[in-house]
């Protein structure tokens, strides 16, 4: 199964259907405002009917309970439809109601999820809208009353009592325009609330999950270093050392033993400054700011184990966040092809897409089963990614092939 880990960004607010028809949003605000001023009123007396009845009937077998327990869904179901009315014929972007989660499972979860719903602001806030666009609605057909009134008049009239009837016309349509504006201006500032607050909330998640990432990141990036230097760097020149310790000691007395001492110091006083040089390029590879990613991505499908395939195509430059967090990706999956995959080749692609985001795709014909571990390589360049506001997709199925995807913005 693939892991998938994805950013959704904030929605853009969606205004140019809007300005581009505005006599076709006028219209449809009119026609549900006529819908409205034929049910609204009613079903506001039916849910009022319906409390009283409840709150009568609460000592009577607990019929009450249950009138009231149907009251609650009836007002959330018309909330929801409030909301989603408002949010799909103004374009807001307003996430639909959902029903309050159980926190615990049961009755006593059931009872209280139905508690939360029954104080939950924004159902509330809805409501209060259906209500207003209901009385919008029932004065709205009052001057459609009037307008076809005041029309009909005009023809019925030949002496100098049409011009009433044309004053008439103009104002009942007047007050029909002003109405569908003024349910607008209302709706939006009840119901469009909800969209702003709903997408500054998304931001928020977003920038908290991107701040854990990159903590995370950190971590597993210190874990890495403490690990290579302590298993690796560390134990070699601690050998060094003990190596010239016995070479001092045997320089007076066995000058070539000395001799072979020295010389093996030195080879392997080399291979820890190699060490040191990849541990060092692993935290950052000074290439990438000298010379871009295509070049380090050559550089490093060059030093790689097994066959590289490298497909780059990239216009122009990214920031340096996007460009490092793709490389580290990049790095540590032909690493693991290396290591673990028992591959033959990889492929690697990379582009920069027309949504502005930087697009690479590592596969190799290995066996497969790649996952990620806490702490491991793919867990640190995936929190890496996440921390510069993009996806990462792993793919790499029982008998392979692996491949992972990586998307980052390339102004991150």
């Amino acid at each position: 199964m693939p892991t998938t880990a994805r950013q959704p960004g904030p929605q853009p607010a969606p205004q140019t259907t809007q300005r581009r028809r505005p006599p076709f949003r006028l219209l449809l605000t009119i026609l549900h405002l006529a819908a409205y001023g034929l049910v609204g009123l009613a079903t506001i007396g039916l849910l009022f009917g319906a409390l009283a009845a409840g709150i009568g009937m609460l000592f009577l077998l607990g019929v009450g309970l249950l009138v009231l327990v149907g009251l609650a869904y009836a007002l959330f179901g018309i909330a929801w439809f409030e909301t989603v009315r408002v949010g799909g014929l103004y374009r807001l972007g307003v996430i639909p109601l959902r029903w309050q989660p159980r926190s615990e499972p049961g009755f006593k979860g059931w009872l209280r999820s139905l508690g939360r719903q029954s104080v939950d602001g924004r159902m509330w806030r809805a409501l209060a809208n259906f209500g207003i666009a209901s009385v919008m609605g029932t004065a709205l057909l009052g001057l459609a009353q009037w307008f076809v009134g005041s029309l009909v008049s005009i023809f019925d009239t030949v002496s100098i009592w049409w011009q009433p009837g044309f004053v008439g016309v103009l104002l009942s349509a007047a007050g029909i325009v002003g109405l569908a504006l003024l349910h607008r201006l209302v709706s939006v500032a009840i119901i469009g609330s909800e969209a702003q607050h709903t997408e500054l909330v998304e931001q928020a998640q977003v920038s908290a999950r991107q701040r854990e990432g990159a903590v995370r990141a950190a971590d597993v990036e210190r874990t890495r270093i403490e690990r290579d230097l302590h298993d690796g760097v560390q134990p070699r020149l601690v050998s060094v050392a003990m190596t010239l310790g016995l070479a001092q000691q045997k320089i007076d007395t066995d000058p070539a033993a000395a001799k072979e001492l020295v010389s093996e110091a030195h080879t392997s006083t080399k291979a820890a400054i190699t060490e040191l040089r990849q541990l060092a390029r692993g935290i950052y590879a000074s290439v990438l700011d000298d010379r871009g990613l295509d070049a380090a991505l050559s550089a490093l499908a060059a030093r790689s184990h097994i066959p590289v395939q490298l497909d780059v195509r990239l216009p122009r430059r990214c920031s340096r966040d996007a460009e490092a967090a793709v490389y580290f990706t990049i790095a540590e999956s032909l690493t693991n092809a290396a290591k673990h995959s028992r591959a033959s080749e990889c492929r690697v692609v990379v582009r920069l897409r027309e949504d502005g985001a930087l697009w690479a795709r590592v596969e190799d014909n290995g066996i497969g089963g790649a996952t990620v571990a806490p702490g491991g390589g793919l867990d640190g360049v995936m929190n890496r990614v996440l921390a510069a506001g993009g996806t990462t997709r792993l793919d790499s199925p029982q008998g392979g092939p692996t491949s992972l995807e990586v998307s980052v913005p390339c102004a991150s």
